[in-house]
């Protein structure tokens, strides 16, 4: 059980960032106008949030009886989410390159 755990959060971290570091809408389309605005990173982290969560909840049924769960725990892995996410909105948007 413990390396389900640590996979699941390793692969939250990783869904979380990957709106921020990659330029293509959904991982497959190109932006017509330029870079993707922060709408599109949005949408995308919320997809894979629910596409994490929908992991998640394989590998609970793969250990034993899915538990029940009221939206207090959806809106504490939401948060989670949110801050898994922190560091790549700051190396898209915060982070002042050398040279810019």
């Amino acid at each position: 059980m413990n390396f389900s755990t640590t996979l699941l959060l390793a692969l939250a971290f990783i869904a979380a960032n990957l709106p921020f570091l990659v330029e293509r809408i959904f991982f497959v389309i190109q932006p017509r106008t330029g870079p993707k605005n922060f709408a599109w990173r949005l949408l995308e982290l919320v997809v894979l949030f629910f596409v994490v969560g929908g992991i998640a909840r394989l590998l609970e049924g793969k250990l034993g009886d899915i538990q029940h769960q009221d939206w207090e725990f959806y809106a504490v892995n939401a948060s989670l989410f949110v801050v898994f996410a922190y560091p790549g909105f700051v190396y898209r948007y915060l982070w002042r390159r050398r040279g810019a």
